[in-house]
């Protein structure tokens, strides 16, 4: 059977119409127009259901899935969705399950912050708190002489000791400004917790919109030196314009100093151990010393710094900035650290640029909202409890835990498939997926936040004390061992990650929801959405940047040279491959800064639909349904990924995010993957089927 013809007749039931001649009787008994289509229509056998898990309305039947098979899967969607007025974008996946996550923490905050509902820890009262306080919009109108208290610590900066206290006492809170410094896994010697100095401070997206000279870069920054301007007019100034240039000019000497984001993609280039008597000598202007005594951080014996040269450049501008220049920038970025918790005009401020600049969003988000992310920002771990228990049981943990497991063991088996890498790669490889720890739902032992003081009125100083409380908790674990049980994600996340050092996976509660995981749908559904985020994030463990940490974490060479080789060779088809496609407008996708996202698509998709064969020969036959397994397991991937960008967001999200556009994010991957070609019978030279010699693939 052709492909045109095995498309139709698996669509039909959607969109076809009866196209065979009516049977016309003769005439003195001839039914009516009306009788001949209702007969015609009682003859034809009942549609197919459409297999649990898909939304038949979300497709567009009239697209050719082998022309353009993000179009056919979620055309309808596209094409009946608008973007909400206070969103940069809208997605049938992340932001659908997000939304829904939103108003199930909303009915919990609003009892606890009203006294109507209690939680059995002992945070309890805090999170109500917390929630309370950051709802209580006429409170926030009353923060200015509270904001500018704050900001007398920078009235007088005329030396080094004073611009060292200074900064001190922002990171202290963990508000950003010049540097930052935390704590890090030592990556060759992943056991161990060490202190790290990395290069920030500044306020918009990335480096690269201080030092592009493009029409669209320079209206953004005009739009920032605008909105900077609004902050300290706001704050009484009597010559704002000038202090907002000196914001600007502080902030473009930090960007001309700043590693690129794809340079920071090479964790070799992040590793630079030293200790504080090399800090002293990188930037002998700044006062260590005192840095780390105002901090309240242990004296570290080792220390990591991502970026010599950008430390170099600190101590340049400590040694020539006039100190109006340092109380206008460290004024500023305490302004923008804090804008939720200040009146109503600065909020307004921020939203008129960021929405003109950066998002196209035509609304600010509804307070609730924020105070959701604020709430669960600061105390993310007591906030997570009893949204679990809602959302989350034991069964969905299991689940998913199969999947995954399944998932690692196509990894396994696809190691001997692979004939570009050699034995003794081969081997180690096998030892590094057998060591993945798998971190699924929530955490084994929750947080502590009893050190945590909330109080009911003070929405700033309950953020200001968040800050501190949550930076001195990551400076406390410099020089001791590693705890493996801890999380970066909240388990309310509609996330998951990968994390080299520690080599783990992990699937935050907020993300195993439908459309991600279904427990309704059928199986290849779930394999198909779920399934390819799970074999997405192990493949991070191997592609450009993970693939450089070995089983125990530890940065090192563990690759033979012949292998490295074959491994960069068909990493430089997929940088090729996506350098090549349009993000939006002019912009191409930065191939060599989506590479890591890219591989792991490329080979998520393909471990779970290995995954998923060897799943089904144990399974009783699917009943029947419009789509087959593999049909349903490639929509069901698709239509996880629907989404819709303001043009705004679109152009930020191409200069700075790892990922590439979600209509890429399908149709590349599924046209270098064999196997979708031959689900939908695609022919030869179809846009959805690449040649052999063209196909991109490393895993």
């Amino acid at each position: 059977m052709n492909r045109l013809k095995l498309v139709s007749l698996a669509l039909c039931a959607l969109a076809c119409k009866t196209t065979e001649p009516a049977v016309v009787p003769h005439a003195a008994t001839a039914p009516t127009a009306d009788q001949a289509a209702q007969s015609a229509q009682s003859a034809r056998p009942p549609p197919l259901p459409v297999p649990a898990g898909l939304d038949a309305q979300a497709m567009n039947p009239a697209a050719d899935p082998c022309t353009d098979f993000y179009e056919f899967a979620c055309g309808g969607w596209m094409a009946s969705t608008e973007i909400p007025a206070d969103r940069p974008r809208w997605s049938r996946g992340f932001l659908t399950v997000q939304e829904r996550n939103e108003l199930i923490l909303r009915q919990l905050l609003d009892g606890l912050a009203a006294g109507e509902e209690t939680l059995a820890t002992p945070s309890g009262k805090k999170v109500g708190d917390y929630y309370g306080s950051c709802m209580d919009e006429t409170a926030l109108e009353q923060n200015l002489p509270a904001l500018q208290a704050e900001l007398k610590k920078f009235a007088r900066l005329s030396d080094p000791v004073a611009v060292t206290t200074a900064v001190a006492g922002m990171h202290r809170q963990a508000l950003p400004a010049v540097f930052s410094f935390s704590s890090t896994q030592d990556f060759k010697d992943v056991t161990q917790v060490i202190g790290e100095v990395d290069q920030g401070g500044l306020g918009l997206p990335d480096r690269d919109y201080y030092l592009l000279e493009d029409a669209k870069t320079q209206s953004i920054r005009a739009a920032y030196l605008e909105y900077v301007t609004t902050v300290f007019r706001l704050l009484g100034e009597k010559d704002p314009a000038a202090s907002a240039h000196r914001v600007l000019q502080l902030e473009t000497s930090l960007a001309k100093a700043a590693l690129s984001l794809v340079d920071r993609r090479e964790p070799q280039k992040l590793y630079h151990p030293t200790d504080r008597e090399g800090l002293r000598k990188l930037a002998p202007t700044f006062r260590w010393d005192l840095y780390f005594t105002r901090l309240g951080a242990p004296a570290p014996a080792r220390l990591n710094v991502t970026h010599l040269p950008y430390l170099t450049a600190v101590d340049q501008l400590i040694k020539t900035t006039r100190p109006e220049v340092w109380k206008a920038y460290l004024s500023f970025s305490l302004v923008r650290s804090v804008n939720d918790a200040l009146p109503r005009a600065f909020r307004d401020a921020w939203f008129a640029f960021e929405s003109k600049a950066l998002t196209g969003a035509q609304q600010d988000l509804p307070r609730w909202k924020k105070c959701i992310a604020a709430t669960d920002l600061a105390l993310g771990e007591a906030l997570a409890q009893p949204f679990i228990a809602r959302t989350f049981g034991a069964e969905g943990k299991q689940i998913t835990s199969e999947m995954v497991t399944e998932i690692e063991k196509a990894f396994e088996r696809n190691l001997d498939s692979l004939a570009w890498m050699d034995q003794p790669t081969r081997e180690l490889a096998l030892v590094k997926v057998r060591k993945i720890t798998n971190k699924i739902g929530y955490p084994d032992a929750w947080r502590n936040y009893d050190a945590l003081a909330v109080e009911r009125g003070n929405f700033l100083q309950n953020l200001l004390r968040a800050g501190a409380f949550e930076q001195h908790r990551l400076l406390s674990k410099i020089g001791k061992p590693v705890d493996r049980g801890e999380w970066l994600m909240t388990p309310p996340t509609v996330n998951a990650y990968y994390n080299p050092p520690m080599n783990e996976i992990v699937f935050p509660a907020g993300i195993l929801q439908p459309p991600f995981f279904n427990r309704e749908a059928f199986y290849p559904v779930n394999f198909g959405a779920m399934g390819m985020v799970v074999g997405h994030e192990i493949t991070h463990g191997f592609d450009d940047e993970g693939r450089q940490f070995d089983a125990e974490g530890n940065l090192r060479q563990w690759w033979t040279q012949a292998s490295n080789q074959a491994f960069n060779q068909r990493a430089a088809c997929v940088e090729k491959q996506y350098s090549a496609q349009t993000a939006i407008d002019e912009l191409k996708v930065n191939g060599k800064l989506t590479l890591g996202e890219n591989t792991a698509d490329l080979g998520g998709i393909k471990l779970a639909f290995l995954a998923m064969q060897a799943y089904a020969e144990r399974q009783p036959a699917l009943p029947e349904a419009r789509f087959s397994a593999p049909q349903q397991f490639f929509l069901g991937y698709a239509q996880s990924w629907c989404s819709k960008y303001r043009d705004e967001f679109a152009r930020v999200r191409a200069v700075t995010d790892p990922h590439s556009p979600p209509h890429l994010r399908v149709n590349v991957p599924l046209r270098n993957f064999p196997p979708f070609a031959q689900a939908f019978s695609c022919p030869a030279g179809a846009p959805m089927a690449l040649p052999e010699e063209q196909r991109c693939a490393v895993w």
